[in-house]
Parts: C-alpha cells; structure tokens; sequence
C-alpha cells in the first residue's frame, strides 16, 4: 500500500468495547508542541529507524505517551497508511483492541490529556469542513465531539477504519 510523505511514521489505533459499545481512545496533545500543538490524534511518532518495525513503532509510542503496556494490546489488523501533506509523513495505522479498564497515563511532556470516544457518536459527528491552517485553507474531514475537533491525518485515518466498521 502507498502514500506520499518522505518520513516513515506509525500510529496505533486503541479500541475496546464496554457495555457493547465501541470505543476508541485519542490524545490531545500539549498546546506548547512545536508540531500540532493542541491536536487530537492517535499515539504515534516517527520510526526511530530503517531497522524498527512500524508496528514496533506504534507499540513504542503508545507506550511512551499514553503508558499503554504492549502486553494489553491485541492487535486487530492495520489500516491503508495515510500521507500527511504539509509535514510529509507517511503514517501508517495499527488497530489494536485493548481491555475497556486498561490503566492509561498521559505523558506529562507530549500529552495535556486521554480522550474517549464511542464509535458511534463519532459516526454522527462526521462533517466535511473548510479549516484554515496555517493561512491555507483546506477541505478535510472532520469529526467534532464537544469542543475536540478531530480533522486531517487522524480523521482520515478515523473514517477508513469506521467504513470497515458495522454501523
């Protein structure tokens, strides 16, 4: 599968189920960041190397940003690897499901929070919007849950695993 974007990044897309509802957990990173500051995307960064699996990679991040021991995710499959286009990343998303009562803890340097979404008000919330970033306006995808506004690469990524997904 192919993508744009120079630099090789992966993400882990976490899912459990509670009560029979799907859900999905996201980060909302610190406003301070130098890059996408303030954004709601999944765990995930850069490889660290040509060697380091992509599958590793997510696994690593999810570790380091949200304390998500490799160990409690059962890996589901991964998703088309999606192409960011102002930073040039190539990322490629890992769906793995996790128990509902997984202790989970922001990383105080990279994450201001955990956030929790059910599948299905995620679904309701889908609306294509013109966002401008950057003085750039653009056309994206977006997913707005109260005030989190989930929208380029993570709603991309969001809305090829809620089409493979049972309404």
């Amino acid at each position: 599968m192919d993508a744009h974007g120079k630099t090789e990044a992966a993400v882990l897309v976490p899912v459990y189920e509670e009560a029979g509802e799907l859900s999905l957990v996201f980060t909302e990173r610190r406003m301070n960041l130098r890059r996408h500051g303030g954004e709601i995307s999944f765990p995930g960064g850069r490889r660290d190397g040509p060697e380091e699996e992509l599958l590793t990679t997510a696994l690593r991040e999810a570790e380091e940003e949200i304390a998500l021991a490799r160990t409690e995710v059962e890996m589901l499959g991964a998703l088309p690897p999606i192409g960011t286009f102002v930073t040039s990343y190539k990322v490629h998303p890992f769906v793995g499901s996790i128990p509902p009562d997984t202790p989970l803890a922001p990383n105080p340097m990279e994450v201001a929070r955990i956030l929790h979404f059910p599948a299905a008000d995620l679904r309701k919330s889908f609306e294509m919007k013109r966002l401008v970033k950057r003085g750039i306006p653009i056309r994206t995808p977006t997913y707005e849950i109260g005030e989190h506004l989930i929208w380029g690469a993570t709603a991309r990524i969001l809305g090829d695993l809620l089409e493979r997904l049972p309404a």
